[in-house]
Formats: structure tokens, sequence, C-alpha cells
């Protein structure tokens, strides 16, 4: 791992932590706010790859379990392995590296444009969105006993801003890769 590879890492664990500064939504019939931060998730995987990515969240969920408030709400400490959301923030891990995967895959720098944009937003909507759902679902649904079919039902809203996010993301990767030529390859 270089010294660029560390320095990328922390900048997206930033990141991440940024977007949590903006205030979580509510729902009220969900037990799990709207949030910002999984668009960082995204971008992790998107910029940086499945390696770095997931080195990315890892750090922010590590400065958190710390005790630092760097989630949405203001929330840290290992009490956040306690809370409805669990399931979501172990989620991004796997988002984070899904993601990453699909993006070193399906994009390439020899792609046209609006490929490459396609290619990450695929990446985007099923690393961070499928594969995050499907921790927070399962962790809603088994571990807080809201059954599957309440925890998916009350999921459904929070899909249109997470498909946004990831629009958004596919946007940044691809003006990433072709405004940052001298970025090191995603890996």
């Amino acid at each position: 791992m270089t010294t660029r590879d560390l320095v990328l890492i922390s900048l997206f664990s930033a990141i991440i932590i940024a977007l949590g500064l903006l205030p979580p939504i509510t729902l009220g019939f969900i037990p799990v706010p709207i949030t910002a931060q999984s668009l960082g998730v995204m971008l992790a995987g998107v910029v940086l790859g499945a390696k770095r990515g997931t080195l990315a969240v890892l750090l922010t969920i590590l400065i958190a379990a710390i005790g630092l408030p760097v989630l949405s709400g203001g929330r840290g400490g290992l009490s956040i392995f306690t809370t409805p959301t669990t399931g979501f923030l172990i989620g991004w891990i796997a988002a984070a590296f899904v993601t990453g995967t699909l993006s070193e895959k399906l994009v390439n720098r020899g792609q046209s444009a609006l490929t490459q944009g396609i290619g990450f937003f695929v990446a985007s909507l099923i690393g961070g969105v499928v594969v995050l759902y499907s921790f927070g679902i399962t962790y809603l649904a088994l571990v807080v006993g809201l059954g599957f079919e309440k925890a998916f039902m009350g999921s459904l809203a929070f899909i249109p801003g997470d498909a946004l996010k990831a629009v958004l993301a596919a946007l940044a990767g691809r003006a990433v890769m072709a405004g940052y030529p001298l970025l090191p390859q995603r890996a």
C-alpha cells in the first residue's frame, strides 16, 4: 500500500464523514433514517475500487466505533452496533466492496463516456442499493424483529433517493475518470 493509497482512503473516509453532517430525515414508519452517507460509500467504491473503497468504509466505521460522532445524527461509540441501523452500517462494507468490484469490471478508460457512466451507475445501484439493502433488511427482519415483509416494505421508500445517489456516484466516477487521469487504476 502506497502513501497515495493511504491518502485516498483517508480522503474518502472524510467524505463519508462529511456527508454525515447533513441531518438525517426520519420517516416514522421504519426505524432507519434517510442519510447521505450511503452516497459516500458508493463514491468510495466507484472512485477507489474494491480494496481501497472498502478500507475507506472500514476506517469510517472504526472512527465511529471508538466514539467520535461521525455518523449521521452525531452518532458514535460502540452503541452504533446496537441500533436498528446496524445492518446497514455493516452493509456499507459489502456495498463498497461490490460497488468497487463491479466498477473495476464494468468500466475502463477505453469506453465511451456514456458506457462508463452506465457502468458506474450499474455498479452503484447493485452495490450501494441491492447489497446494502440485503444487509439492512435482513438485520431489521431477524435482529430487530420487524419481519421480512415489514422491513422490505418499509425500505421501499428509500429506493428513489438511493437510485438518485447512484446517479450522482456514477456522474462523479465518470468526472474523476475523465478529469483526473493521474489517479491510479482503481484497485
